[in-house]
């Protein structure tokens, strides 16, 4: 990754050369000016990330400068910095838009630190762009709410294949955000429609009549002609979600269309070409699949020529206070103030490995507005699966027991919500936020024998 590149706007003179000397040994990219007239070039010609502004440089008003800078569209963070000026003068500079107000002299760890804070501001704020410019006009799916790099990497990728025609296999756990994705690649192709299919859900026998179409008189039932979603989204995307679960007579059916981008009704005669870009998502570990025959090899090579693995929940752990404020506002009930979360709640939310990924988040948080009586979300507003610690326990982080490592946290957490829904499977894949056959392969993986109950 490029390092990020600080203009300072220093009068010559001792604290130049310090902070110059300072930041270059922290691995920025470095560049000067000593009067406020050598300041817009640069930001003309080049990316700058951080500009360390000195209210006492010579030329014009620096403070005028700080507001034009901050109002050219994707600009530097501003750190406006001086050895003689006025704490008034570090607030209006502020008020004008600047990250912070450094006073001289400041040593070289504090000067980083504030420099790298505002550089990974920027560093968000042009990835947003990114973001913005990938989800434009896009209808049908909610924004991607995420400070982290896994992220950010996604979306990197994203913007590097989305005019490409190659097809994309997102690949991660039930519920990292696999369809939100493939529907972003999507809008940022320019390719039009979108067609998403739940491979789950098909079924074999309707398999070639859905995705290639039927001829009047195919089979019983046909009374007239039927297009099939390959020739309805010619043109744009087809998403096949949950590939894996494809049966092996519809994955040979899949290859020869992938192989030559041509269909053939059921019952007709001619074949047609197609343009169609096809993505595909699953949470199975297909290499697995096809290690053990459930799924061709073949195919799974013409699928993954983009890979994209999207990180779980538990590997982004900042981007859970964001999801927790978004989803708070997001089921906001209609005229009533908008709920926050307890210290306590915060806390046991931010600690838990969430196995459902931001799906069973959602879950959590819809539960925990609806059942809240007050203004404040407190532990005993949470599902039953987030236990309040017992009297006497240690306070959250103390160190007064070996922790438990993730994925027996995530055991006990699957064997506590069984026990709450009286071992029915479905009722606890709902509150976990994942899909039955997710927690039946997460039982097996931990050897859980476990009898479902009919009630």
């Amino acid at each position: 990754m490029t390092p990020p590149h600080a203009l300072l706007a220093l009068p010559q003179g001792a604290f130049a050369t310090f902070a110059e000397n300072a930041l270059r040994e922290a691995g920025l990219q470095v560049s000067s000016a000593h009067d406020t007239d050598g300041v817009v070039k640069p930001l003309q010609r080049q990316t700058v990330d951080v500009l360390i502004l000195d209210l006492d440089l010579p030329g014009r008003d620096p403070l005028d400068l700080v507001a034009e800078v901050r109002s050219a569209g994707l600009a530097p963070e501003v750190i406006v910095t001086s050895a003689s000026g006025t704490l008034e003068q570090g607030v209006e500079a502020m008020r004008r838009g600047a990250f912070d107000f450094v006073r001289q002299p400041i040593d070289a760890h504090a000067l980083e630190r504030t420099v790298a804070n505002a550089a990974e501001r920027r560093r968000l704020a042009r990835e947003n762009t990114v973001l913005r410019r990938v989800v434009a006009q896009q209808p049908f799916s909610g924004p991607i709410v995420s400070a982290s790099e896994g992220i950010q990497e996604v979306l990197r990728k994203l913007e590097t294949v989305a005019r490409a025609k190659a097809p994309v296999l997102f690949t991660g756990e039930t519920g990292t955000g696999k369809g939100l994705m493939a529907k972003t690649l999507h809008v940022a192709s320019g390719r039009e429609p979108f067609l998403q299919i739940n491979c789950g859900a098909l079924q074999e026998t309707l398999f070639e009549s859905e995705l290639f179409g039927h001829r009047r008189g195919a089979f019983t039932g046909a009374v007239e002609s039927k297009p099939g979603l390959f020739e309805v989204a010619e043109g744009g995307t087809i998403f096949l979600d949950e590939v894996a679960e494809l049966k092996p007579v519809m994955q040979a059916k899949l290859l020869q269309v992938l192989d030559t981008q041509e269909i053939r009704p059921l019952g007709g005669t001619t074949a047609k070409t197609v343009d169609v870009r096809v993505v595909a998502a699953t949470n199975s570990d297909l290499e697995a699949d096809v290690a053990s025959g459930r799924f061709r090899r073949d195919l799974y090579f013409r699928l993954n020529v983009v890979r994209i693995p999207m990180p779980p929940l538990r590997e982004r752990r900042q981007d859970v206070p964001l999801l927790l404020d978004y989803y708070l506002a997001r089921f906001q009930v209609p005229g009533m103030e908008l709920k926050r979360f307890s210290e306590q709640a915060l806390e046991i939310l931010a600690a838990y490995p969430w196995p459902g990924n931001v799906r069973e988040l959602a879950n959590t948080v819809e539960t925990a507005v609806l059942l809240a009586h007050g203004e404040t979300i407190g532990l005993d507003d949470l599902p039953l699966g987030f236990r309040a610690p017992s009297a006497g326990s240690p306070a959250p982080g103390a160190d007064r027991e070996e922790p438990l490592a993730l994925d027996e946290v995530e055991r006990r957490h699957l064997l506590r919500t069984l026990e709450y829904t009286g071992g029915l499977k479905a009722r606890a894949a709902r509150i976990l936020g994942i899909d039955v056959k997710t927690l039946n392969r997460k039982l097996r993986s931990y050897r859980m024998k476990t009898a479902e109950r009919r009630p």
